[in-house]
């Protein structure tokens, strides 16, 4: 990778939801789990000038897909999501909206996602790192200093392993042989909360 890279966050309610618009300076990047404000995360692209080549998803629950539709049918960039969770897009009991009292749904993607994947945007580049356990299709989105870890890791924490799918186990052992394999001063951006690093995760998180 590179150059440096441009991350401007939204935090979309009513989950807190983190969704990342990462560029570089080519001026060319992607839409990671536009779960929603979508006005908003479309004026910043616009006003910075990004062109978007992908919306990418972590994981189908519904807070990180409900402006998939909305992001890509203005700037034309194709979905990508695991193939293990693809179906959440269509379906509102999956990504449990339908539990949740709202609608979220978005069309099949246009690429389906497994393990060391690249995406590139730019003159930067992403793995698809695999990492169930929150769901069976969960990614975490890895490049040099960086990782977008959805709903897998948090700073001092991890995902919850209860919904459908969901393996405490997997979820855990995951992260110490994927994640926690990354260098320490790898900055963490969450699907929730605030920023970490992986360093700080390996020493102080007590799920780990």
């Amino acid at each position: 990778m590179r150059g440096k890279l441009a991350i401007q966050s939204f935090a979309v309610m009513p989950f807190d939801e983190n969704c990342y618009v990462v560029s570089d300076d080519t001026g060319e990047g992607v839409v990671i789990d536009p779960g929603g404000m979508a006005p908003e995360i479309l004026a910043y692209i616009r006003e910075a000038g990004i062109a978007v080549k992908a919306v990418l998803n972590t994981h189908g629950h519904c807070d990180h897909i409900g402006a998939d539709d909305a992001i890509r049918d203005v700037t034309g960039a194709p979905l990508y999501i695991h193939a293990e969770d693809a179906p959440m897009l269509t379906d509102m009991k999956k990504n449990l909206a339908a539990f949740m009292g709202f609608r979220a749904l978005a069309r099949p993607a246009e690429r389906l996602l497994s393990e060391g994947d690249k995406i590139a945007f730019g003159q930067s580049e992403l793995e698809v790192v695999h990492t169930p356990g929150h769901t069976t299709g969960g990614v975490c989105f890895v490049g040099e200093g960086v990782a977008f870890t959805g709903d897998t890791l948090f700073a001092g924490s991890i995902g919850r392993s209860d919904f459908p799918g969901g393996s405490e186990a997997d979820l855990i052992g995951n992260i110490k042989k994927k994640l926690l394999a990354l260098p320490d001063d790898t900055k963490v951006y969450a699907g929730h909360g605030p920023s970490s690093e992986i360093g700080w995760e390996r020493k102080c998180n007590p799920y780990l």
